[in-house]
């Protein structure tokens, strides 16, 4: 069974977390380490369960906190390309963390199946994600939508 849980959301910075059995993913990272380490300690999740993190868009309120807790923690960090591409330029790639591009086809992590699908909004290339369990549940997750499709 799939878990959603937000960290934290607004124009400071977004983060949420999505759990399957004892590992999780991290979708967005918009605030630093101590507040984000914080978080996931309070939800008595250890940092060392975390398999990846995903980014929907490369806008400092998902993203401020990605470099330096990615760094620390060596987890991935998955993205559409369009966003990897932005990611490089703001320098948060820094090549002390595995970095991935992520193709619409999906792919498996933390026990549950990642479907990435595009968002409207104004950034490079804005994703949303389906994270599907084994048994069919699961739980869309899309932030900052320009509009309603």
């Amino acid at each position: 069974m799939a878990e959603f849980i937000s960290l934290y959301s607004g124009s400071s910075g977004n983060s949420s977390v999505v759990r399957c059995g004892a590992q999780y993913l991290i979708v967005d990272m918009g605030k630093g380490v101590r507040t984000t380490t914080a978080a996931l300690k309070s939800l008595g999740l250890a940092v060392s369960d975390c398999a990846g993190i995903l980014v929907t868009h490369e806008h400092s309120d998902h993203v401020s906190g990605l470099r330096v807790f990615a760094s620390r923690h060596k987890i991935p960090v998955y993205a559409s390309t369009g966003t990897m591409l932005a990611l490089e330029e703001q320098g948060i790639l820094n090549g002390k963390f595995p970095a991935f591009a992520l193709s619409e086809e999906g792919m498996e992590c933390a026990g549950m199946y990642i479907k990435p699908f595009r968002i409207p909004h104004d950034c490079a290339e804005g994703y949303g994600y389906r994270l599907m369990t084994a048994d069919g549940r699961g739980v869309s997750v899309a932030t900052d939508l320009g509009y309603m499709t």
